[in-house]
């Protein structure tokens, strides 16, 4: 989160929060802007986590479904959105997104990236900027997370998030949807 926000490697880092004379450290108004920005979140909403509930008032309840069953047919409509039974339940707070869903990674083929385990908070509504990784399904009915390099009126770019896959270039008529990943469970 720090090198997408455009700060030092060592922002998050709790052993860096402490200065020499043993005073906390904590990220100026500049730095919070700048990771405000890259996570797509608005000042309220970060601020409605320092309540006294912590945020924890503002719960919302989102599909759940484990990735490696993502490419079966009829868990989503032609846009990308959760339709159809097997979804489970996952709580989250204070997700707004129109139809986001999470995915359950399982297995080792998104690693180093993300974990078995992990919940990928997916929003078919939420704008796509390059950088951003996505959920993607293609016309063969093949779903795969990538991470946007580029998109064009002729071509969409997608870099592999596991080093020992390809990378990927498709024409926009060759995917059925694309997503943004908004927030991921680790």
């Amino acid at each position: 989160m720090a090198r997408a926000a455009g700060l030092d490697a060592t922002t998050f880092n709790k052993s860096k929060r402490k200065s020499p004379e043993g005073k906390l450290r904590w990220p100026n108004t500049d730095s919070l802007a700048r990771i405000l920005e890259a996570t797509g979140e608005s000042l309220n909403s970060f601020v409605s986590l320092i309540g006294p509930s912590g945020g924890t008032a503002d719960r919302r309840t989102l599909p759940m479904l484990g990735y490696s069953e993502a490419g079966k047919s009829g868990l989503f409509d032609e846009t990308g959105f959760p339709t159809g039974r097997g979804w489970g339940e996952f709580e989250l707070p204070t997700v707004t997104e129109i139809g986001a869903y999470a995915l359950k990674v399982g297995g080792s083929g998104l690693e180093p990236t993300y974990r078995s385990g992990d919940l990928l908070i997916v929003s078919p509504a939420a704008p796509i900027r390059r950088g951003d990784r996505v959920v993607i399904k293609n016309r063969k009915g093949d779903v795969a997370v990538r991470e946007l390099v580029r998109r064009t009126a002729k071509r969409i770019e997608l870099r592999s998030l596991n080093s020992a896959r390809e990378d990927r270039a498709y024409a926009p008529d060759e995917l059925r949807w694309m997503a943004r990943i908004i927030w991921v469970s680790q």
